[in-house]
């Protein structure tokens, strides 16, 4: 029998959080689960914790080379079997009504994808904080290409709509052909997620948090780095030129590179910085003056706006 939902997840060295994970996709409530974990070359025993569960309920696949997340959901889309297919990180949690809910709310509104808020849980607290104020995300039934690319800027103050899980319906990913693409290792999220709505999907927006977004405390964020950011540039560049966007759409992408390239310029300039060469760095400055304006950042704030994700775990 079809499952309602498959849970991918992709996971690179994280036996200390997998079984977790795991666990709160089987608890799901009033839904059929399956969990595909993808072992992305891990050397601790991420495959051995998930090797305990019943097969028939989790499926473990090992990659024979380190791909990235992008490759480890592809391999993982590969073999998922449910209506529809939910991505999980593997230092992430789900709250058991979350499927059931979400999958209400696709079937209800005729769309193809859903999104909902997300819970950010610091360290081991029990209870977080929502990422999006609920009635932001209230005012909007549906989420659009143009909200999605222009609120995926990098450095901004306001969290991006890239950060969401969404939930997609299978039949539709595999008519539109989608695959993530694995030449980024930031991003890769965002770019499917954008590639869906372009290719026609509707997407529903549940105001409910439903995601676990887990910081842990103390740890190591992955740190943005240029070649992150020119990866971005070139993906995005074949996203545009990949598909017919409208006027809105293409204005936002104008922000968005925008944004790509000043932050590219920033890290230049950080890394000349570093490396005690001032000529350099003066010409990163004369080619791209708005690169200054992040260094006024408080340093803290910097650092976070320099990290793609809170999670050391999910650094493939």
């Amino acid at each position: 029998m079809q499952p309602d939902v498959s849970f991918l997840i992709a996971a690179f060295n994280a036996e200390d959080s997998i079984s977790r994970a795991i666990e709160s996709a089987l608890a799901q409530r009033g839904v059929s689960v399956e969990v595909v974990v993808v072992d992305d070359g891990s050397s601790d025993g991420t495959v051995a914790m998930a090797a305990r569960y019943p097969r028939d309920l989790v499926q473990v696949v090992e990659l024979g080379r380190n791909r990235g997340p992008g490759g480890a959901r592809n391999a993982g889309l590969a073999i998922a079997a449910g209506r529809f297919v939910a991505v999980l990180d593997a230092d992430d949690t789900v709250h058991p009504d979350r499927m059931a809910r979400m999958i209400r709310q696709a079937e209800v509104f005729g769309a193809s994808v859903a999104v909902d808020n997300l819970e950010v849980v610091q360290g081991d607290a029990e209870a977080g904080e929502p990422m999006f104020a609920p009635e932001r995300l209230a005012a909007h039934t549906y989420l659009s290409l143009v909200e999605l690319i222009g609120t995926s800027l990098l450095f901004e103050d306001t969290f991006s709509y890239g950060y969401m899980k969404p939930v997609f319906e299978r039949r539709f990913l595999r008519q539109a052909g989608l695959r993530y693409d694995e030449t980024l290792r930031i991003g890769e999220d965002y770019l499917f997620l954008a590639s869906a709505l372009a290719h026609g999907a509707r997407c529903v927006v549940d105001p409910n948090a439903g995601y676990r977004y887990h910081v842990r405390a103390g740890s190591v964020s992955r740190v943005l780095e240029l070649h992150h950011v020119e990866a971005m540039l070139s993906a995005d560049a074949a996203f545009v030129s990949g598909h017919d966007l409208d006027r809105l759409a293409l204005a936002a992408q104008a922000r968005r590179t925008r944004s790509l390239r000043q932050g590219a310029s920033f890290l230049s300039l950080v890394r000349h910085l570093k490396q005690r060469a001032p000529l350099k760095a003066a010409g990163v400055v004369l080619s791209d003056p708005a690169a200054l304006r992040h260094l006024r950042m408080p340093i803290a704030a910097r650092l976070r706006r320099l990290s793609a994700s809170p999670k050391a775990a999910q650094a493939h």
